[in-house]
């Protein structure tokens, strides 16, 4: 059974990480139109798909944005997770892929964990799930 530090604790995890990537990630990739989303979207060729490039890289801001707002307030908090997992998994590749080391991908891997326990664990009781 979970205490009220734990789930103050997932609350301060869910709040942070959330606005942090909602203004760092999520919105200045929905900002960059089909430029910018075209540019994003091209990583997922690292993965075999070469197709629609604009739609996926409108989708990762889209992910980013929308997902980590229902992540900060706990709904469907863990398939928003496992979309933000999904979508960190594609970054650490990217990143890889273009040599920057794990250093370079090691933000991704980070919140890529993060969203991965967060699916597992659920957002905790201060949260419009309270699961």
């Amino acid at each position: 059974m979970r205490n009220s530090k734990t789930d103050i604790g997932l609350l301060l995890i869910r709040v942070v990480v959330g606005i942090t990537m909602i203004a760092f990630h999520g919105i200045p990739k929905l900002m960059g139109g089909v430029e910018g989303w075209t540019a994003i979207g091209k990583s997922m060729q690292n993965i075999g798909i070469n197709f629609l490039p604009a739609v996926w890289g409108f989708s990762a801001g889209f992910t980013e944005t929308v997902a980590s707002f229902l992540l900060i307030i706990g709904l469907w908090s863990r398939p928003a997770s496992w979309l933000l997992a999904f979508t960190m998994l594609i970054a650490m590749i990217m990143h890889l892929s273009k040599g920057d080391g794990l250093s370079g991908a090691s933000h991704a891997i980070e919140l890529m964990a993060i969203y991965i326990a967060f699916a597992l664990m659920g957002p905790g009781r201060l949260s419009v799930d309270k699961k």
